[in-house]
């Protein structure tokens, strides 16, 4: 095909790219609200690489999408039922379940749906596992996926790799991702590297604007 992209950065199109936020809740970025790790406070790594650079520039990619319509995809861990039944066995024996209507299950404020932006509940590290996001996105016309979240060396990971062999051309913006360490941080880009684009927030934000210049 004469329009088949011959390189991982190619140039993203206009009305065929979406963001991927992946996983930023208020229960698993805000220090106290994650029942399953109680122990790590305000100053463990995660919670300061997330406040201080994950977040910030998530925030960032997304005001620059909505400016230049680049669609906006959330996904968030939330169970069907309230005793989580439909999850996953490794979410069981993990064990994670976000009820639904649980307040911290909702996306932190900083990254807050708007308007229509689509949100996807999952019951498994891998949306692509759990949802009808492949449906949606090709139905959306989406070839080109830029992936942030949470965590990297997680559901990031899967979600990179299942678009992948999906064949979206997969972009994953390194500082507005994070995951429990700097170290399983660098491995994780390092690993799953040769499925996607690994750039960073300014060089996005500066893709995404010159889709607006294109209108």
């Amino acid at each position: 095909m004469s329009d088949q992209p011959s390189r991982r950065d190619a140039a993203f199109r206009k009305g065929e790219t979406a963001v991927l936020v992946v996983d930023m809740q208020i229960i698993w970025l805000e220090p106290g609200a994650d029942p399953f790790h109680p122990e790590h406070g305000p100053d463990h790594y995660f919670y300061r690489q997330t406040a201080s650079t994950t977040i910030p520039n998530a925030q960032r990619i997304l005001k620059a999408a909505r400016a230049n319509g680049v669609e906006v995809v959330h996904t968030i861990i939330q169970s069907l039922t309230e005793d989580g039944r439909d999850r996953s066995l490794d979410h069981k024996l993990t064990p994670i379940h976000v009820p639904p209507g649980l307040p911290v299950g909702r996306p932190v404020a900083a990254l807050a749906p708007l308007g229509d932006e689509i949100v996807l509940p999952k019951t498994s590290s891998g949306v692509f596992n759990s949802t009808n996001i492949d449906y949606v996105l090709k139905n959306l016309g989406i070839r080109y996926l830029i992936v942030v979240g949470v965590m990297t060396d997680q559901c990031v990971d899967m979600a990179v790799r299942d678009a992948a062999d999906r064949s979206y051309l997969v972009t994953c913006v390194a500082d507005a991702c994070a995951t429990a360490s700097r170290e399983r941080h660098e491995a994780a880009l390092k690993a799953f590297g040769g499925y996607c684009w690994v750039t960073d927030t300014d060089t996005v934000i500066a893709r995404m604007e010159a889709l607006g210049k294109d209108a």
